[in-house]
């Protein structure tokens, strides 16, 4: 009898365990005319039950699959514990989420703030709603996360950017060094825009909630991203700022980004 229910115990939980999925999927975006991959995970899924959505921008060189084995690797089981479906949009190593005046096939801000949340809207049992739904991103994934959190602010509630490259004008050699210049031309031609800065007096008006980090350690980004803290305390825009140590690294941002994947959660709650 006692082998029997630990067999029915074991069966039970392979079934459980079964329901939740890491989905490899190849969305089409009209406006880029391709198809974009793109991973989508859920928790274990309930019959007449729809779950909060997280948008994840990985940063420059990265890629879907790198967030779930190096970048977040504590992602499956957080969709599993918070009850909420994360996807995971391909960047093209360095499509810097914008949509380019310069490469017509990448127009990346409108495949992930419209094409593929009306996707993800349409075929998976997510909260429609901006109060449930949230994007956020590291380094170009955080300035992606800005840019198009932003942009679309009646879509998403929640934006957070970790160690995000929130500054081309002091981005130095690294705007051509991380081929923003491919995707939005010379520096000093750049459509205003495409300028973080240039969002701070919309986030004002856009009800959403902001949350920022950066590792002290992070010689490249730490400086734009207390400037950024201080524009938005002199606007007086309500935002989550916080520091710890750590460089721009993986091992930083995995636990960043974690604990701002539980912060979303109280978001989502509220």
């Amino acid at each position: 009898m006692k082998k029997l229910i630990n067999i029915v115990f074991v069966l039970t939980a392979f079934v459980q365990l079964s329901a939740q999925k890491i989905i490899h999927q190849e969305i089409f975006s009209p406006k880029m005319n391709k198809k974009i991959k793109t991973v989508i995970i859920t928790p274990n899924l309930q019959p007449n039950t729809r779950y909060p959505s997280v948008y994840i921008l990985h940063g420059f060189s990265g890629n879907p699959d790198r967030i779930i084995k190096q970048d977040i690797p504590d992602l499956v089981k957080k969709a599993q514990q918070l009850k909420t479906i994360y996807v995971l949009p391909d960047g093209n190593y360095s499509s810097w989420y914008v949509d380019s005046p310069v490469v017509k096939d990448s127009q990346y801000q409108t495949f992930i703030g419209k094409e593929l949340v009306e996707f993800i809207d349409k075929n998976y049992p997510v909260k429609a709603e901006k109060k449930f739904r949230g994007i956020l991103g590291w380094s170009m994934g955080g300035y992606g996360a800005i840019n198009i959190g932003v942009t679309y602010n009646k879509t998403f509630g929640i934006v957070g950017s970790s160690c995000g490259a929130l500054d081309f004008n002091s981005f130095g050699e690294g705007y051509q060094k991380y081929m923003v210049n491919k995707v939005l031309g010379p520096l000093e031609s750049i459509n205003p825009n495409f300028l973080t800065d240039n969002k701070i007096k919309l986030m004002a008006s856009a009800d959403q909630q902001y949350i920022f980090d950066c590792g002290t350690e992070d010689t490249q980004m730490i400086t734009m991203n207390r400037n950024f803290h201080k524009k938005l305390t002199e606007m007086k825009i309500q935002h989550l700022y916080t520091e710890s140590l750590g460089g721009h690294v993986p091992e930083y941002w995995s636990r960043s980004l974690s604990e701002q994947l539980s912060l979303f959660d109280r978001f989502f709650k509220q």
